[in-house]
Parts: C-alpha cells; sequence; structure tokens
C-alpha cells in the first residue's frame, strides 16, 4: 500500500514527540502509538507534512477513516434491519423524516467521542471511572455488559435467521459465525482487521439497490424526506416506532468503541479533522442506507395485503418473494447476515475494549493474543456465550430482544449524560472542550434523547400508559428545563468573560495540547447542582432497572 510520508525528514516536531510518548501523556498502552496503518495505507508517526493536492488529501482520509464509518454503519446491525423494514412496510415512506433528524444527531454525538479519543488517548468507561468515582464506573462497565452481550445474542439471531433463509441450520450456522468472528479479530493485525470491517461496510451499500429494485417515485421520497408526516397519524404504536428508530441509530455501544477505536488505531488531533470527516461520511451513509431497507419495503407492499403486516426480516424478504421481487428477498438476507457480522464484531469489541481500559490490561488489536489474553479472551467469550444462547432449544429469544430495546432505553440518558459533561471538563480536554453554541446544540440532543428514552422505558414497563399524553408532558418538561438552563449558562457567561486560557493558545498549541496522566489531573468540583442532578439520574435508573427486571420476569413466568 502505498504509504503517506513526512517529506520533510528529519525535522522532529512536539506532536512527533507527542505521539512517540517521550513526553508526559495519559497514555495505558504503549501499542497505541505508532504509525497509523489503515487498510489503505500508513501514515508515519510525527507526520506534519502538508497535503497540498487534492489527490494527497482525498488518500489521506482514507487512511484515516475506519473507526467512524464501522460505527456508524454497525448501527444498522441486525436490530436496526428490522426496525427500518418494520417502517417501511407498516409506514410507507413517511417516517424518512427521522432518518434526516438523526444525521446531526449522530454527528454531534460521536463529534464529541472522537474528540475525546484524539485528546485523551483513555477510552470512555475509564474517564467515567475517573471523574465520576467509582459508582458510576462500575455502573458503566456493567451495564455497557449486559446490554451488549444482550445485544450480541440478537445479532445471531440475525445471522442464524439469514442463513436459515438459505436453508442453512443454526446449528452449522451459528458455530460457523463463532468461528469466523473470533478468526477476524485475533490476528494480531489491526489492519487486518479494519480490512475486514471495511468489507462489510462497502456490501451494506446492497440497502441502496434493494430500494431501486422496487421502482420507487421520487415524488413521495422527497416529501416524506423533508415534511414530517405519519401514515394513519401519530398515535401511541407510530411514537414507539419513531423511538425504536432512534433507539437503534443511537446506541450506548456506539460512544465506548468509537472512543477506543479511536485510540487504537494511534489517530491524535493532528488528524482531528479527518476523523471528523470519517465520522461525518459514516453518518450520512447509514442513513441513507437505512432510507434504502424503509423505501423498499414501502414501494413493493404499498396497496398489498401484505402491508402494516411485518412480523421479522425473514418474514418480508418471504414476502417479497411472494409478491414478484425474490431478487429482493435474497439481497435483504445477504443485508442481514453482514449486518449481524459487523454488529457482533463492533458490540464485543466495546466491550473488550471498556474492560481492558478499566482493569489497565493490554487492549489493542495490535497486539498478539499472547500479549492482550483478557482483551481478546473477553471478546471471545462474548462472541461464544451468546452464540451458544441462540442454539438453546426453547430459548426465550423475544424476552432478550424486549430486554435490549428497553434496556437501551434506560440506559440511554446516563451515557448521552456523561459524555456532555466529560467534553466540558477543562481538566480532560483543555482548550478542545465543548464550544458554547455546541453545548446548546448538546442539550437540546441529550434532552430529546432522554425524552424518548423515558417515553420507551415507562411504556414498555406499563403498556397500557398513554404515550401520547406522555410526550406531550414530557414535551413541555423538557422546553421549560432547556430554556432554565440557557437562561442560567447566559447570565453565567455574561458574568465570566470569555475565557483567557482558550483565547491565548495558538492553534499549534492546542493541536498538540494532550490530556496529562490521569493520576495528575485536579479532582473535578462537583457543584450543588450536579450533585442533585447525579443523585436523580442515579435514583431514575436504580427505579427503571428495578422495574424492568420485574416485567421481565413476569414476561418469562408468563403474567
Amino acid at each position: 500500500m502505498e504509504k503517506i510520508q513526512d517529506p520533510m525528514n528529519g525535522l522532529v516536531s512536539l506532536l512527533d514527540q507527542i505521539d512517540q510518548g517521550e513526553m508526559h501523556t495519559a497514555q495505558l498502552d504503549e501499542a497505541h502509538v505508532g504509525d497509523i496503518e489503515g487498510t489503505w495505507g500508513t501514515i508515519r508517526v510525527g507526520d506534519t507534512g502538508a497535503r497540498k493536492t487534492w489527490f494527497a488529501r482525498l488518500l489521506t482520509v482514507l487512511v484515516i477513516m475506519g473507526p467512524g464509518l464501522i460505527t456508524m454503519v454497525g448501527d444498522n446491525d441486525a436490530g436496526g434491519i428490522a426496525t427500518y423494514t418494520q417502517a417501511g412496510q407498516n409506514y410507507g415512506t413517511s417516517l424518512l423524516w427521522t432518518l434526516l433528524i438523526l444525521i446531526p444527531v449522530l454527528i454531534v454525538n460521536q463529534e464529541m467521542v472522537v474528540r475525546l479519543g484524539t485528546i485523551t488517548r483513555v477510552g470512555h468507561a475509564r474517564l467515567i471511572f475517573e471523574r465520576f468515582g467509582k459508582f458510576w464506573g462500575a455502573f458503566s462497565v456493567i451495564d455497557l455488559f449486559v446490554l451488549n452481550f444482550l445485544t450480541i445474542i440478537t445479532e445471531f439471531i440475525g445471522f442464524a435467521m439469514a442463513l436459515n433463509y438459505f436453508g442453512v441450520s443454526p446449528l452449522i450456522s451459528v458455530p460457523v459465525g463463532v468461528i469466523g468472528l473470533i478468526t477476524i479479530t485475533v490476528t494480531g493485525s489491526f489492519r487486518r482487521w479494519e480490512r475486514a470491517m471495511w468489507v462489510c461496510c462497502i456490501a451494506s451499500l446492497l440497502m441502496i439497490p434493494l430500494a431501486l429494485i422496487a421502482h420507487p417515485a421520487i415524488g413521495p421520497i422527497v416529501h416524506d424526506t423533508f415534511l414530517p408526516s405519519i401514515t394513519g397519524g401519530l398515535n401511541s404504536t407510530a411514537l414507539l416506532t419513531i423511538i425504536a428508530i432512534v433507539g437503534t441509530t443511537v446506541a450506548p455501544w456506539q460512544l465506548f468503541f468509537q472512543q477506543s477505536n479511536v485510540i487504537d488505531k494511534r489517530i491524535t488531533a493532528r488528524w482531528l479533522k479527518n476523523e471528523r470527516a470519517d465520522t461525518i461520511i459514516g453518518a450520512f451513509l447509514t442513513n441513507i442506507e437505512a432510507a434504502g431497507l424503509i423505501i423498499a419495503a414501502a414501494f413493493v407492499f404499498a396497496g398489498t395485503k401484505l402491508f402494516n403486516t411485518f412480523v421479522d426480516a425473514g418474514t418480508t424478504a418471504h414476502g417479497y418473494a411472494a409478491s414478484g421481487h425474490p431478487v429482493m428477498g435474497v439481497i435483504l438476507m445477504i443485508i442481514l447476515l453482514n449486518a449481524s457480522i459487523i454488529g457482533a464484531c463492533a458490540v464485543s469489541l466495546s466491550t473488550s475494549y471498556a474492560f481492558g481500559d478499566v482493569f489497565k490490561v493490554n487492549h489493542s488489536l495490535h497486539r498478539k493474543v499472547n500479549e492482550a489474553k483478557v482483551f481478546y479472551g473477553s471478546y471471545a467469550a462474548l462472541v461464544v456465550g451468546a452464540g451458544a444462547i441462540v442454539l438453546i432449544p426453547n430459548a426465550p429469544l423475544g424476552l432478550m430482544t424486549f430486554a435490549v430495546q428497553a434496556l437501551a432505553g434506560i440506559l440511554l440518558p446516563s451515557a448521552t449524560v456523561f459524555l456532555v459533561l466529560l467534553c466540558n471538563d477543562r481538566a480532560v480536554l483543555g482548550p478542545w472542550i465543548n464550544k458554547p453554541w455546541l453545548n446548546v446544540v448538546a442539550a437540546v440532543i441529550v434532552g430529546l434523547l432522554v425524552m424518548l428514552s423515558l417515553i420507551l422505558a415507562a411504556t414498555t414497563l406499563f403498556p397500557n400508559l398513554d404515550a401520547i399524553r406522555l410526550a406531550m408532558v414530557l414535551g413541555i418538561i423538557l422546553i421549560v428545563s432547556l430554556v432554565g438552563m440557557g437562561v442560567i449558562a447566559l447570565v453565567q457567561r455574561m458574568r465570566k468573560g470569555p475565557d483567557p486560557e482558550i483565547v491565548a493558545l495558538a492553534r499549534m498549541e492546542k493541536e498538540t495540547w494532550q490530556m496529562p496522566p490521569l493520576a495528575e489531573l485536579t479532582k473535578p468540583t462537583w457543584s450543588a447542582a450536579r450533585k442533585i442532578g447525579m443523585l436523580t439520574l442515579r435514583f431514575y435508573l436504580i427505579i427503571a432497572v428495578i422495574l424492568l427486571v420485574v416485567k421481565t420476569v413476569q414476561l418469562a413466568i408468563g403474567h
């Protein structure tokens, strides 16, 4: 592969010293320092050469590209394929506007994660431990493990369903899938792993021709993308479908995975713009692909007896065949198979990265198995365990799918709140903390996600609850809260004035600033408002999880 090198050989920059670990940084695994070895080439450590041509800039983006693209395409996992197909089969193209809204949500959320990764060089779970204490640190790792394990089970359900469509028994497909996922990851080469993920990302493009085969009309697509509407009007079922689309697009594992994968790829602040581009491209691509699934189902089933009868992706594939489009059924199952692979791999790795980060053991895809036993061992254990559960006769797979959706909704508030607080922590990000306008956008996004999470959790635990009325009440509370927070923040900013530390920093100084070792960071000051907020969050999570456990047990025993 072509290697991008610094043409100014012999110059040792400040950035070079940081990348080689010669300066005081927070690096926890030495494998995270060195050349960037991407799918499309290598960028040498300490490379500060300017990219003067469009080809050089494009090649640089391609070499950096990976963490953002894989995270975003991984969003369209087995659960995502089912959710988007359901939206198209039951509501036509009327919910396409939700995907347009989710693009900036994904970009804002994951851009903050990218900054944390490139500047701190420490994983998300470790930062939560250090800045919020042992309770929240342990909580973040435990809930990530439980949620991810349940999610991986749903990936294997999708994997088995896809191959069963082609006549392959789960007794064969699942073990092969387990072996394949482990083989992809334990090669000891970051580049080989990333290349396998790039193959999956390219295969995911099949969602676009799937829509074209259905001969869609452009008019309704454009209308429903830019003008919100809901076929049949807004009701509790439609609202929960919208929440499911949001939930499958914005998931807690993304934060942990992309931050750690950025670090593992050795991307520093020098390449932050390129990683932002990676994230933005991924956000657009994943939502365009999701739109393909919605459009395909919408135009094939419109006006037929199969409209508004979604059961699962496998049933929809058979429905395509019954409607005279057998090729679409085959393509949909290939898409589901591919989505299950990349989803299972990314979700499993997000857990392994977190374990390695928290327990301070080697956790890099650059390392051989004997150099990172806990990292690869936890990954293999998750994959094998999830695959084994899917093969258990009469296993409550439907109940597990229910638990994934409900638990993801419950845990989303804590994940998004921690993200915004970390990106406003001066000790952690220094000159890279959120700008005021970004905090405004982030506050609105977090508020909406929390509101949708509360609706999902409440209606899941209490099915007879009026979701529309609950949404109206929570919407009013959200607006009042955001306005109040905005007024308080504006008054405080006017009193404080511009931050002299940020103003004084030159661009190069900002570009080479990195978080010092975690042990040297000043402990965060907890204001009364922050203490109340965190206690409220803790209370909500404890009550919601208890109710979820009770509800799950009731469903399991048939009550």
